[in-house]
């Protein structure tokens, strides 16, 4: 049996997800964050926005608070940050799909592009590195470019999360799919933790903007 936490979460999303949204909620106090990811590929380089998903739920407190929603076709955890709330997303379709499941958030909790954060890997960064893109190109990114799609929109910023490129091309696929290396698996809990800060210190700073200067632009880089 699932633990009472989870169980009450689980309850409570599905009563949120019937009435179609949560409490009203004025902008910038809202904020949904996507792990993009492949499910049940766990501790591969091109799921690494998922690992930071489960790093947040931690930080957050709500660990034990996923609930699968049949809406989405996503895990979702509710978090609050002050007096904002997040909504943690790990999609269940594949990484090339999670544009759907990602949309499909955003309209049932009144989100526009600019108030969903995605969290991806990104090839063009070493391992270590991160970088906060506020908005434009997928980059050649298919899950950001299925977000895009499905948004109809390209606002949306971005954690970029460094899995470094291999040196011949033809190992791309086999690298971006493969697991992390032991000395690789050494450098990912501080990495997480710096994913988070920078995730939470941006969402924090936004939220206590007015609803008028929610506008973002720029890059960010850690």
């Amino acid at each position: 049996m699932p633990p009472l936490g989870r169980r009450r979460a689980t309850l409570w999303l599905s009563r949120a997800m019937v009435l179609g949204a949560l409490e009203p909620r004025p902008p910038g106090k809202r904020w949904l964050v996507a792990g993009l990811g492949n499910p049940g590929l766990p501790g591969t380089r091109h799921s690494v926005g998922l690992a930071v998903l489960g790093q947040l739920a931690q930080r957050l407190g709500v660990a034990d608070g996923w609930a699968r929603d049949r809406h989405c076709a996503a895990d979702l955890a509710l978090g609050a940050l002050g007096d904002a709330q997040l909504i943690l997303l790990r999609p269940r379709r594949v990484m090339n799909a999670n544009g759907r499941s990602v949309a499909r958030a955003a309209e049932l909790f009144g989100l526009t592009a600019e108030e969903v954060y995605l969290v991806h890997d990104e090839l063009d960064k070493p391992l270590g590195k991160l970088a906060l893109k506020l908005g434009g190109s997928s980059r050649g990114h298919n899950g950001v470019r299925s977000c895009i799609a499905c948004l109809n929109s390209n606002a949306m910023p971005r954690l970029r999360v460094g899995i470094g490129r291999p040196t011949h091309p033809d190992t791309v696929q086999a690298h971006v799919l493969g697991c992390f290396s032991a000395a690789e698996q050494e450098l990912l809990p501080p990495l997480l933790e710096r994913a988070t800060d920078l995730l939470l210190d941006h969402i924090r700073e936004r939220s206590q903007r007015p609803p008028s200067a929610l506008a973002i632009t720029g890059h960010v880089p850690a």
